[in-house]
């Protein structure tokens, strides 16, 4: 591909693109500086279901990017989406933590922790994860009949001491013990997510920039909708593994200050 200089928008992940744990990666902050001051528009979108947007918010301000509630997109985000459109009216029960029930009840779903009557079992990253839970969703789906939905499909989370069992662990064991496969797993790569941060910038698909870590879920997600797919080297995927993967970045940067390059197609490796 040969790339334009700029997109109009940008659509960037977070953990291993703009900070890795509590440290802003260098550049991070200048860059998209830069992109805004040339009149780009810009979201991060996460998967990670641990924190509200208004939190992300408050922690990107706090690192020098000065960021709204509103300029954050979660794998949350997608999943009250996708409910509201395919399940509304319908009683959930989530294997999650606080922060996901707490938005479905704040979005006006019916949030239930009573197995026999739950239509619609939501699974996220859950630290708090117990048998308990895996019993309660277990008998949702075996005697109620309910539907899992999935915030994602990550099997870790990246963190600077060597990462954390995600979303994936936590639906594999539910899949595992009911023989019941999820209906959705709306965040990222999913078209779920890219219809979500589409919305927030309000722009078509061949204007936008998808920047990641991850070429399964960043670039494979902004390919799929025909954006650009552009990995950054600063998280979970080396050169070496860029290099070999089946699906090819447009662009391959070494951090995201490599978006204010004058010649992107200069910047590919």
């Amino acid at each position: 591909m040969t790339a334009p200089r700029r997109w109009a928008g940008y659509a960037l992940d977070l953990d291993g693109t703009v900070y890795l744990g509590d440290e802003l990666l260098e550049g991070a902050a200048a860059a998209v500086e830069g992109l805004r001051r040339g009149g780009a528009r810009i979201v991060f979108v996460t998967n990670k279901p641990l924190h509200t947007s208004a939190e992300y918010a408050a922690k990107l301000t706090d690192l020098g990017i000065p960021c709204a509630p509103e300029d954050v997109v979660t794998a949350v985000d997608a999943l009250v989406r996708y409910l509201a459109a395919n399940h509304a009216g319908r009683r959930v029960l989530t294997i999650s933590e606080d922060v996901v029930r707490d938005r479905l009840l704040a979005a006006g779903f019916s949030v239930t922790e009573a197995p026999e009557s739950a239509e619609v079992v939501v699974v996220s990253f859950d630290r708090t994860f117990s048998y308990d839970k895996l019993h309660a969703g277990y008998r949702a789906v075996r005697e109620n009949g309910a539907v899992i939905v999935a915030t994602n499909p990550d099997p870790y989370c990246p963190t600077p001491d060597g990462g954390l069992p995600d979303c994936a662990a936590m639906l594999a064991a539910l899949e595992a013990c009911t023989g019941a496969r999820a209906e959705a797993i709306v965040g990222k790569p999913s078209r779920h997510m890219a219809e979500t941060f589409l919305e927030r910038l309000a722009l078509e698909p061949a204007d936008v920039a998808v920047v990641g870590d991850r070429i399964a879920t960043d670039v494979a997600m902004g390919q799929s909708i025909g954006a650009a797919g552009i990995l950054v080297l600063t998280g979970a995927t080396t050169a070496a593994e860029a290099g070999s993967d089946p699906i090819k970045p447009d662009l391959v940067l070494s951090g995201l200050h490599e978006l204010l390059t004058d010649d992107l197609t200069g910047a590919a490796r």
